[in-house]
């Protein structure tokens, strides 16, 4: 199992060469050295889902037995908090456990308030029990290390480093950074996507929209009045910087001389095809995670229920691949959204508009029927707003049989004298002028008569 860390490589080590402390640039190098020996650690196993923790009760008779029984039955969160006390041994001293009340330490109440968060996130909304979805307990370590500029699920529990008071905080202090590691968990124990590439991508990307939502749900918040981002307050007021990232703007969360600017593209066309951070995994999220955005801002309400339902639905269906890419995720929840909501639902036609308008989908184009009429509505000088009905196989005008005795206008007696010389023959139908006529008004002359079609087009 791989190790995901909430903060990405590339940002440590830009922060090791802009310090200008030793010290600092010392602890940058120590949590790079950290996170690179947990990648190197053997896979945690994920083929048996852990089992769900039980309660023993008193034995109990009739209706008592019975209320015990539904009690012990309804799922509930299972939490220990652990205290590394600044070492490196997981998960440390047991410090606070399920219904305990709060303790001095406020990164071991952080944290359990974080899991809690996440657990309600899941069960509320989506009817989980749990990461795996059978009730496992949630673990978590507080103060690994010395000033651990960090915090990971490393596929067995939760850990969270202090920070280095310079340029982080606590990361016990963000619910969206706890939501977001949990995630991995609901990750591992679901679709298992590979951690490389567009799958890597996805992944950290549906662990930055559930984190947020953990946020949003606990806080009732509705999706035009959250933040959208993902380690909100986790830098210190010296930082020029929001958080981590930005599901709304990818790109702007921060831009600080020691951060550098945040690298993340909200479209294909900036899409980073790198072999770093295992093929940009922390960068090219930005692009489904805009999508998610506005799939939840274009519906409104609360981004928890009908946007989070299509997400969740799509990563629990089993039929992701390991390797799925943008564009597969992307049509797996036009069919989810489609199943649940209908072809037609404002719900399926927000899921694709946002995949388009991050560059994932294809702009619509005109079908083929479309084009030829436009085409020809341009060939002949018409209105391209209105395209021609289908034009006749050829524009040559077909003869039209003048009858034996033309009937002229009502004004006319019904009778008219022929012409002087032959009398016309259907032959002499040609368009043109025919012999002389006796006086009449303009229109009464033996032609056929007239049409209104336009020049070129043949009357029927």
């Amino acid at each position: 199992m791989t190790v995901h860390h909430i903060v990405p490589p590339y940002l440590l080590e830009r922060l090791e060469q802009t310090a200008d402390d030793p010290t600092l640039r010392a602890r940058y190098r120590q949590s790079l050295d950290h996170d690179a020996m947990f990648r190197t650690r053997p896979a945690a196993s994920t083929t048996e889902a852990p089992a769900a923790p039980t309660t023993e009760a008193p034995a109990a008779e009739g209706a008592e037995a019975s209320e015990a029984q539904g009690e012990a039955a309804a799922p509930s969160p299972q939490r220990a908090i652990h205290d590394a006390e600044h070492e490196t041994a997981l998960p440390g001293n047991l410090v606070r456990s399920e219904g305990d009340p709060d303790v001095p330490d406020t990164a071991v109440n952080e944290s359990y308030d974080g899991l809690g968060a996440t657990w309600s996130l899941f069960h509320e909304c989506f009817g989980r029990d749990s990461i795996d979805g059978a009730g496992v307990p949630l673990i978590s370590t507080v103060h690994f290390d010395r000033d651990y500029v960090n915090a990971f699920w490393n596929g067995e529990q939760m850990v969270f480093g202090d920070g280095d008071g310079v340029i982080f905080r606590s990361f016990t202090s963000s619910i969206d950074i706890t939501g977001h590691e949990l995630t991995h968990g609901v990750v591992q124990h679901t679709a298992g996507l590979a951690y490389e590439g567009q799958a890597g991508a996805l992944t950290e990307s549906l662990c930055d929209v559930f984190g947020s939502l953990a946020k949003q749900h606990h806080l009732g918040q509705a999706g035009t009045e959250a933040d959208w981002i993902i380690g909100a307050g986790i830098f210190t007021d010296g930082v020029a910087g929001v958080g981590i990232r930005s599901l709304a703007q990818p790109g702007s969360a921060y831009d600080d001389p020691r951060l550098g600017r945040d690298p993340q593209p909200s479209h294909m066309s900036d899409y980073v095809d790198t072999e770093d951070d295992n093929g940009g995994v922390h960068l090219n999220s930005g692009i489904p995670n805009h999508a998610f955005y506005l799939v939840a801002t274009t519906l409104g309400g609360n981004a928890y229920e009908d946007p989070g339902r299509i997400w969740y639905t799509t990563l629990t269906s089993g039929d992701l691949p390991a390797t799925c890419t943008f564009a597969q995720f992307a049509a797996a929840t036009q069919q989810t959204a489609e199943s649940l909501f209908g072809p037609e639902s404002p719900q399926a036609q927000a899921v694709t508009t946002a995949w388009t308008q991050v560059g994932v989908l294809p702009t619509a184009t005109p079908s083929r029927t479309e084009s030829i009429d436009l085409m020809r509505a341009a060939q002949t000088g018409l209105d391209t707003s209105t395209p021609p009905a289908p034009a006749s196989p050829t524009p040559t005008p077909t003869p039209t049989p003048t009858p034996p005795t033309p009937t002229p206008p009502t004004s006319t007696p019904p009778t008219s004298t022929p012409p002087t010389s032959t009398p016309p023959t259907p032959s002499d139908s040609a368009p043109s002028p025919p012999t002389p006529a006796p006086p009449s008004p303009p229109d009464s002359t033996p032609e056929p008569p007239a049409t209104d079609e336009p020049p070129g087009e043949t009357a029927n």
